[in-house]
């Protein structure tokens, strides 16, 4: 099992930028894929972005294309969402989530562990 804590939430002004931390612990950090989830009020959850376990393969959600960035350091045991040009559609709460795999994955069912999620609220 592995135990993940987000932090680096918070309100920000449309444009704005935000950058999520999740440090994880419990297992070999470069064994599994990681990704980052959201989920608004009143919508499912929805895949943001992932990351293999090694770093070089990364995916995103077509909304936030050129805008967020997914990395991981495997050496300090935390995965990073780098978030600019932020909108108000962006306002969630988002969760860090670690895969069951290596490999690269954006479906929820692939992950079997899941943080407690931090609030990103942006303002118009």
């Amino acid at each position: 099992q592995v135990q993940l804590v987000e932090s680096g939430g918070g309100l920000v002004q449309t444009g704005g930028s935000l950058r999520l931390s999740c440090a994880a612990s419990g297992r070999t950090f470069s064994s599994y894929a990681m990704g980052w989830f959201r989920q608004a009020p009143g919508k499912d959850r929805e895949s943001v972005a992932a990351i293999s376990g090694s770093g070089g393969s990364t995916g995103y959600a077509n909304s936030v294309k050129g805008r967020f960035t997914i990395s991981r350091d495997n050496a300090k045991n935390t995965m990073y969402l780098q978030m600019n040009s932020l909108k108000p559609e962006d306002t969630a709460v988002y969760y860090c989530a670690a895969a069951n795999s290596i490999f690269i994955s954006r479906a929820p069912t692939a992950f079997g562990s899941w943080g407690q999620g931090t609030q990103v609220t942006v303002s118009s």
